[in-house]
């Protein structure tokens, strides 16, 4: 494979200029870093699936990390254990896809029904139990073009 031969390649390059005299340490600490982590980095070679960054954990935490000190009641356990299981349902709706604000409407309303408690069959409820009507009719559609 041609990544693989050119993998080979940058780190044949790193390891014959880790052995240079007189190196510029701040280069020295890039490469030594290069041979400490190389077997990490190469795993985005072999598997282009896997970001090589990780803006998107960066970008699902900022929410609640800039909020935290303006949610109602933000010095209080059980507050902070409602915002921490409200973040976790809308950032699983978010990977699914799914329309936040229609998928909580249906689900107070469905917990309305059932004398204000929870509905006692969830599988509705929950993306990866959804039939595929169900997650059609809640997904977020995209627009046409």
């Amino acid at each position: 494979m041609k990544s693989l031969r050119l993998n080979e390649r940058i780190a044949s390059q790193r390891d014959k200029e880790l052995v240079r005299l007189r190196l510029a340490e701040k280069a020295e600490k890039v490469l030594e870093s290069l041979v400490n982590h190389w077997e990490g980095l190469c795993r985005f070679i072999q598997n282009p699936n896997i970001p090589m960054d990780n803006n998107i954990a960066e970008q699902t935490l900022r929410g609640p990390v800039v909020g935290r000190k303006n949610y109602y009641g933000s010095g209080s356990d059980w507050s902070m254990e409602l915002a921490a299981w409200f973040f976790t349902v809308l950032t699983s709706l978010k990977i699914w896809r799914i329309n936040q604000k229609l998928w909580l409407k249906g689900y107070l309303e469905a917990c309305i029904a059932n004398e204000r408690k929870p509905p006692e069959d969830l599988s509705q409820w929950l993306p990866w139990q959804m039939d595929e009507s169900r997650l059609k009719e809640l997904r977020i559609h995209d627009p046409p073009g």
